[in-house]
């Protein structure tokens, strides 16, 4: 994981000139196995294992088709994304993303391929939710989201479901203590 001074500097640059960085951070690292992985799970190996056994019949059948070799790659790819690919897209994800609190609003700065900046200004901000672990971490949400955002919970590594959850610092150590952080520049701010 990456230091606090890391996780700062990357934050540094999006400051502007009468901002001070109260808090930084990052999502927990590496794979990370949520509660939605009771459903997601079981529906990865049956749509990974019809795809595999749809390609092998179709490899295997005496002069196949080219066609129908062809139909199944997309679906075998997907497969390997659901089954596995997911947790490490997720992960790189989550390994580039950096979280700040400042004097006059909350930063996310995230992005797989490029450099994606999300800024809520604390005067603002109207709607903030806490979910906090027995162990300490948890994530915060900023705004309500869309009716559907639970669904969505697990699926952060599949493309666009950003679009759904909302703005959040998800998956962070010491949750209350940055959700009061928040609560407390919102008051100096205001």
């Amino acid at each position: 994981m990456r230091t606090m001074t890391d996780i700062s500097t990357a934050l540094t640059s999006e400051l502007g000139s009468k901002e001070r960085l109260l808090w930084s951070g990052q999502p927990r690292q590496g794979l990370v196995f949520r509660p939605s992985e009771i459903f997601m799970t079981p529906f990865a190996l049956m749509w990974g294992g019809f795809a595999f056994f749809w390609e092998w019949e179709v490899i295997n059948a005496p002069n196949p088709p080219g066609f129908f070799v062809l139909w199944g790659v997309p679906f075998v790819l997907i497969g390997i994304y659901l089954i596995a690919g997911r947790f490490f897209v997720e992960a790189k994800q989550r390994e580039r993303t950096y979280y700040g609190v400042t004097n006059e609003r909350i930063i996310i700065v995230s992005g797989l391929f490029g450099r994606k900046i999300k800024s809520l200004n604390l005067r603002t901000l109207a709607d903030l939710t806490l979910s906090e672990s027995s162990n300490g971490e948890g994530s915060i949400s900023f705004g309500g989201g869309t009716p559907f955002a639970a669904w969505f919970g697990g699926f952060s590594g599949w493309p666009g479901a950003d679009n759904y959850l909302g703005p959040r610092f998800e998956l962070i150590p010491n949750a209350k203590a940055v959700y009061e952080s928040i609560r407390n520049a919102q008051r100096a701010a205001a």
